[in-house]
């Protein structure tokens, strides 16, 4: 029974689409890190720049002896705003642009469904049959 247990646990782990999951998972992983060491590192410093307090850790007001210190928040949203920016700009758009580069171009679209003569139904293109009401359907090879 044990056997029988880790010859099952082997053949799940290596379909192929838990692999795929465990290698797309470690390359987010060092992306993210990517990414945070261009936002933290090159842009946050030109922001600072920019407008000279890139640090709003220690802003807060208070209201009845409660103190709500909403600077954190302000850093953990820019952090995010500056971090999609940065991966539309610097990953989105140029795969964008290199896909449509190698995209073909004037090829028609191919037709994946045609419409039977008899009944009016949409059936995948190359059927032979229709499956609603199961008329003949001639094809290219047909028509002699």
């Amino acid at each position: 029974m044990f056997k029988e247990t880790l010859q099952g646990f082997k053949k799940f782990i290596l379909r192929g689409n838990v692999i795929d999951l465990a290698v797309g998972i470690m390359i987010g992983a060092a992306f993210n890190s990517v990414i945070a060491a261009l936002v933290k590192d090159l842009l946050t410093p030109f922001i600072a720049a920019l407008v000279a307090k890139p640090d709003f850790s220690k802003f807060s007001f208070t209201i009845h002896g409660g103190q709500f210190a909403y600077g954190d928040f302000l850093n953990n949203l820019f952090s995010f705003l500056i971090t999609a920016v940065a991966v539309y700009f610097f990953v989105v758009l140029p795969i964008n642009k290199v896909n449509e580069r190698l995209a073909p171009k004037g090829l028609p679209p191919e037709t994946v469904t045609k419409q039977c003569p008899e009944c009016l139904s949409n059936i995948p293109a190359k059927a032979r049959r229709c499956a609603y009401c199961t008329s003949v359907q001639k094809g290219k090879s047909d028509s002699k």
